[in-house]
C-alpha cells in the first residue's frame, strides 16, 4: 500500500525512507477502536489520510481529548511508548482512515540519529497545549450554546462536510455534558438560526 510522501515532506528524506521501510500503512475503517485505556504501545501513529479522536472516560462518560488530522501523531500514545506505561487514553477513527503504524523499538535510535524527528513532538506537544487553553477558555467564559456551535463548527471544517451525523448522547459525551443540555441548547441554536437538525443531521447555517 503506497501514499503521498508529500503529506510528510516536513521529515528530512532519510528519516521518511527509513519509517516507509519499518512501518506499516493500514487502513481502518470508521469507528474502528486503534487504542485502549490501560492497552501498551505496541506502535506510534501517524494519520496519512482521514481523522483519528482521542477521548478520555470518567464514570462512563467519554470526554474529547484532541483530534488527530493527517500527517499528525498522538502526544500521549508517544509519551506511553517512550516509557512503557499503559495507555491513558482510548483512540477511534472518526472516519475511514490511513495510518502509517511505526513499531516503538526504532523511537529511542531515531530520535537520537534524527533531530527533525523529535520537531514532530515537539510541535504535537506545543499545538495539544494550545488546544488545552482554548478548551479552558471556553469553559470559564463560553456559554454551552457558544461551546456546542464551535464544537460542530470545528467537526464540520475537519470533515470538510458542512454538516455532522452525531446523536445528542454522543455530542454530549465529548463536551462532558448531559444529553437533556445538549438537546435544549441545540433547539436554542436552530431558534436563534445557527443549525438547522433533520434526522440525526446537524447543518451550520449561519455564523456565530
Amino acid at each position: 500500500m503506497e501514499f503521498d510522501k508529500n503529506i510528510l515532506s516536513f521529515l528530512k528524506p532519510k528519516l521518511l525512507d527509513e519509517l516507509i521501510k519499518k512501518s506499516t500503512l493500514k487502513e481502518f475503517s470508521k469507528g474502528t477502536e486503534i487504542l485502549r485505556e490501560e492497552q501498551y504501545v505496541k506502535v506510534l501513529p501517524i494519520v496519512i489520510n482521514g481523522l483519528v479522536k482521542v477521548y478520555s472516560r470518567f464514570d462512563e462518560k467519554e470526554l474529547l481529548l484532541y483530534y488527530i488530522e493527517p500527517a499528525q501523531s498522538c502526544v500521549m500514545t508517544f509519551y506511553a511508548a517512550l516509557k512503557n506505561t499503559p495507555s491513558k487514553v482510548f483512540a477511534t477513527t472518526e472516519e475511514e482512515s490511513k495510518i502509517l503504524l511505526i513499531p516503538i523499538q526504532y523511537l529511542p535510535n531515531w530520535l537520537q540519529e534524527y533531530p527533525g524527528f523529535n520537531d514532530l513532538f515537539y510541535n504535537q506537544f506545543n499545538l495539544r497545549y494550545s488546544e488545552l487553553l482554548d478548551t479552558i477558555r471556553h469553559l470559564l467564559l463560553d456559554k454551552m450554546d457558544k461551546r456546542l456551535y464551535d464544537h460542530l463548527k470545528k467537526k464540520s471544517d475537519l470533515t470538510k462536510i458542512n454538516s455532522v451525523k452525531m446523536s445528542h448522547s454522543q455530542l454530549a459525551n465529548e463536551l462532558g455534558t448531559a444529553r437533556e443540555v445538549i438537546t435544549r441548547v441545540l433547539k436554542k441554536l436552530e431558534t436563534d438560526e445557527k443549525v438547522i437538525q433533520n434526522a440525526g443531521e446537524i447543518k451550520i447555517i449561519s455564523e456565530w
